[in-house]
C-alpha cells in the first residue's frame, strides 16, 4: 500500500504535535536547538527540597497555629491545623522546591491561603490572607527548621 506524500506529512505533523503535548516544550529545545518560551500558564514544578510533614507551630502576627501535616513524594500536603478552639482542614497544599503553600478551610468560615519559603536557616516564613476577606492578612514564621 502506497501512502501519499501529503498523508505522510500529516501523520508526521500529528505525531510531532502529540509528542510535544506529552513531553512539553523542553523537547522542542532539545530536538531542534531553538529555544521557545513556555506559555505564562506553564510553571516549572521542582522537587520538594524539604519535608513539611509532622506537627509544628506557625507563629502568625495575630495567632499561633498548630500544624499537623503529611507530605507525599510529589510534595502534596494533607492534614489539619488548629488555633485555640478553632480547627481547620487543608483543602490543598504543596512543597515546591523551597516554597510551601496551603489553603485551610477554618471551621468558623474563613479560608486562609498560606504561602512561604524556607530560608537559609531552614525556617519557614511567609504571609497569609483570608480568601473570603482579603484585607485580613498576617505574616508568619516557624521556629522549627526543615
Amino acid at each position: 500500500m502506497s501512502v501519499s506524500r501529503r498523508t505522510r506529512t500529516l501523520l508526521t505533523t500529528t505525531a510531532a504535535a502529540l509528542l510535544l503535548s506529552v513531553a512539553g516544550p523542553g523537547l522542542a529545545t532539545a530536538a531542534g536547538g531553538a529555544t521557545t518560551a513556555a506559555p505564562a500558564a506553564v510553571r516549572e514544578i521542582r522537587a520538594p527540597a524539604f519535608n513539611a510533614g509532622g506537627v509544628w507551630y506557625l507563629f502568625q502576627t495575630n495567632a499561633t497555629v498548630r500544624v499537623d501535616l503529611t507530605q507525599d513524594g510529589a510534595g502534596r500536603l494533607f492534614g489539619t491545623v488548629s488555633s485555640g478552639n478553632t480547627v481547620g482542614t487543608l483543602r490543598e497544599g504543596s512543597v515546591d522546591g523551597n516554597n510551601i503553600y496551603f489553603i485551610v478551610g477554618w471551621n468558623h468560615g474563613p479560608v486562609g491561603r498560606y504561602t512561604g519559603v524556607r530560608g537559609p536557616d531552614g525556617r519557614l516564613s511567609g504571609t497569609t490572607f483570608d480568601l473570603t476577606n482579603p484585607s485580613s492578612q498576617a505574616t508568619w514564621r516557624t521556629d522549627r527548621t526543615f
